[in-house]
């Protein structure tokens, strides 16, 4: 098999956009380059829409909007039968009837090459599998992890530019999945074929890849090398799905300065004074000392022992701080903390406001929750009024249409407040991800009505509860857009 030479782009992805029947957006505006010889992994939670990537890509489903470039032509129409693109799923999808051998040459036949030629092939991908003279063995005598190598083995037989790999560890046992990840960066750099790889497994993407494409509901939150993603996380998202982190809220105190937890650290990160941020801490960066010695003070709560460290969670005042140390600490004991420098990333604070925009109804009613909320139109447009009618009109005495208003109303997530009641609130929905950041959670919840919404709060939910949403209608801003 050829090693092809790295450097060139062998995949485009531009604008990219995949809605289902249903009106679902599963894959947004996504854009992003493969150079030919990549080992590039799309890693988040389920349903992020990393598979329906990788299908479209394959063929086997096509983008609603977007180019989709092999070698700088447009596939989209191509079938998957003529992409030079072979695909390795979790379930291996082996013909149990036949042997080894008639399974990896099974694509071959089709071809209808010479049977010298087929046995040649065939031979040539065992060896590349570590699976010499399995020829004969039947699929119901493999282990797990022979039966994967075979999986890959029937691929990379047909000599593809691109393989494609859709969670194929999944099936295994820890031990094995481990020693697969090591195989399969050696299979990769034997063959100098391009590998996209699709995963939620963190570790999996930070041992293999050459390139890391972090998804989170359909979007790219960041690509990176694995050692740019862990160590400078673009946002929470990233800062919290890769690895653990601490995330705490916190303010620029002065050059290299930053203020969280209660007190002040210095840190690499040159961001303009006042500047409110996100200080990501990892665990492994955390240092234990006696009370007197430490930045901040805390009472350890929880002692995990890790194997390889203990895991050791404290709390100072209203922040939660989980530290991975290999020097075990007593529960209930007074500590010390210690973050160097070079283990506080600083990261802007999202801007994070819940903004919905609505029409009006012609009684002047917002359509957003069916008049739930109301808005005084006349503080939003300047010396506006009713008439007698009760039409709004301007400064001029023109009526203002209201079919061609559009109105931006904003709630902020500290003012949300959740409940497991279904009648209390205004909206429900489930939970659909949520963040630790020290002091708070912050969870989104997809309503019913299909709208996400940023909600924080102190207590723990889990991930797909049902919940209703209370908003004070006092805690709402309204503006008409420009």
């Amino acid at each position: 098999m050829e090693h092809t030479t790295s450097g060139e782009n062998i995949i485009e992805l531009r604008n990219i956009s995949r809605t289902f029947e249903d009106g679902f957006r599963v894959v947004e505006d996504f854009n992003l380059t493969i150079k030919r010889g990549e080992f590039v992994t799309f890693l988040g939670p389920s349903g992020c829409g990393k598979t329906t990537t990788l299908r479209m890509i394959a063929g086997f489903d096509k983008p609603t909007e977007g180019e989709l470039l092999l070698n700088g032509k447009d596939i989209r129409d191509l079938p998957p039968n003529k992409r030079p693109i072979n695909t390795v799923f979790q379930r291996y999808a082996l013909f149990p009837h036949l042997n080894v051998f008639d399974n990896i040459a099974f694509g071959l036949k089709l071809k209808k090459l010479a049977k010298a030629e087929i046995v040649k092939k065939v031979k040539k991908a065992l060896e590349m599998v570590d699976l010499e003279g399995f020829e004969d063995r039947t699929i119901g005598t493999l282990s797990g992890g022979q039966q994967q190598r075979i999986a890959i083995a029937r691929a990379i037989v047909n000599e593809p530019q691109i393989l494609l790999l859709d969670e194929p560890l999944g099936a295994l046992d820890l031990k094995m999945r481990k020693e697969m990840q090591l195989e399969l960066k050696s299979m990769h750099q034997k063959l100098g074929i391009t590998f996209i790889y699709v995963t939620h497994d963190q570790e999996e993407a930070l041992t293999m890849s050459d390139k890391i494409v972090v998804m989170s509901e359909g979007k790219i939150q960041q690509t990176g090398t694995p050692e740019d993603i862990y160590n400078e996380p673009k946002n929470a998202f990233v800062a919290d799905f890769i690895g653990e982190s601490n995330i705490f809220s916190g303010i620029m105190t002065g050059k290299y300065r930053v203020r969280f937890c209660g007190a002040e650290f210095v840190c690499v990160d040159d961001v303009e004074h006042g500047t409110m941020i996100d200080a990501v801490v990892r665990p492994e960066d955390v240092i234990i000392t006696p009370p007197a010695e430490g930045t901040i003070k805390g009472r350890v709560t929880s002692v995990i022992f890790k194997g390889v460290h203990y895991e050791i969670t404290v709390q100072s005042g209203k922040n939660e701080i989980v530290v991975q140390s290999t020097k075990k600490a007593e529960e209930g004991s007074e500590v010390g903390i210690m973050i160097e420098p070079e283990g506080i990333h600083i990261m802007l604070a999202e801007d994070v406001v819940n903004r919905i925009e609505t029409g009006l109804n012609k009684d002047y009613s917002l359509q957003f929750l069916n008049g739930a909320l109301t808005c005084d139109l006349t503080e939003l447009f300047p010396n506006a009024s009713y008439n007698s009618d009760g039409v709004l009109t301007d400064a001029h005495g023109d009526t203002i249409d209201a079919e061609t208003v559009r109105i931006i109303v904003s709630i902020k997530p500290e003012c949300i407040e959740m409940s497991d009641d279904k009648e209390a609130g205004l909206l429900c929905g489930h939970i659909i991800n949520l963040i630790y950041k020290g002091d708070h959670y912050s969870y989104v919840v997809r309503t019913d009505e299909d709208e996400d919404f940023i909600v924080d709060d102190e207590y723990l939910w889990n991930m797909d509860d049902y919940v209703s949403l209370i908003i004070p209608k006092e805690s709402v801003e309204y503006a008409v857009k420009k």
